[in-house]
């Protein structure tokens, strides 16, 4: 399954955007940041509404918010339209979160930095719907995949329900899928490697070939 990662669009030409992806995404995810928990600052309401008028295929918000705005942030993009929201499990109010975007009716998850055990988030496993992991730093485009992004995903596999979509974020390269897929992801995130495709539809029938379940819990 493929998430296309609305970060690397033309922002200028947002709705043209989605229109070019939309026939080949399974969903787009949609990467929020307050300059505070995560270095960059990325997306907000408005944008997500325009995303929302413009595509009817899921958005999945991957929210990087200090704990003090967390819970007006999740309403706000409710709001705004989002179909599933993901929250870090190095936030401190996890729990009160994940109770509240259920209560919005929506797909819960919960993401963890490449630093942050897998295991921190065993104790939410039958609350979420999607379980995220990072190959890379939160924020900072670019950046080469870490080395244990593979064997990280090995494990949460190994340990998370089968209904729970695993999902692989940063570091996605054509060299690199295979092995994050044979890893376990069910999902992984593409940001250039979707918008910066020559042949788009070539591009997702490998991304498709590849041995990961399709379908967002």
């Amino acid at each position: 399954m493929a998430e296309m990662s609305l970060w690397s669009a033309d922002l200028a030409r947002l709705g043209a955007e989605i229109a070019r992806t939309d026939p080949f995404a399974d969903l787009y995810h949609i990467d929020v940041a307050d300059g505070h928990f995560a270095p960059a600052l990325l997306f907000f309401p408005d944008l997500v509404a325009v995303c929302r008028r413009s595509t009817a295929k899921p958005l999945h918000v991957h929210l990087m918010a200090s704990d003090v705005i967390l819970e007006a942030q999740i309403r706000q993009f409710a709001d705004a339209g989002a179909d599933a929201i993901s929250i870090h499990a190095e936030n401190q109010n996890l729990e009160v979160c994940l109770d509240l975007i259920d209560s919005l009716g929506l797909v819960a998850g919960i993401v963890l930095q490449v630093q942050t055990p897998v295991a921190a988030a065993d104790a939410f496993l039958d609350r979420i719907g999607l379980l995220t992991l990072l190959g890379t730093r939160i924020g900072v485009k670019g950046q080469a995949l870490d080395a244990q992004a593979a064997d990280r995903l090995r494990e949460a596999k190994r340990t998370t329900p089968g209904p729970i979509v695993l999902c692989a974020d940063g570091g996605i390269r054509e060299n690199t899928v295979p092995d994050l897929a044979k890893a376990g992801a069910r999902t992984v995130v593409m940001g250039s490697l979707a918008f910066g495709s020559e042949n788009l539809a070539e591009r997702m029938a490998w991304i498709h070939a590849q041995p990961v379940e399709r379908g967002l819990a």
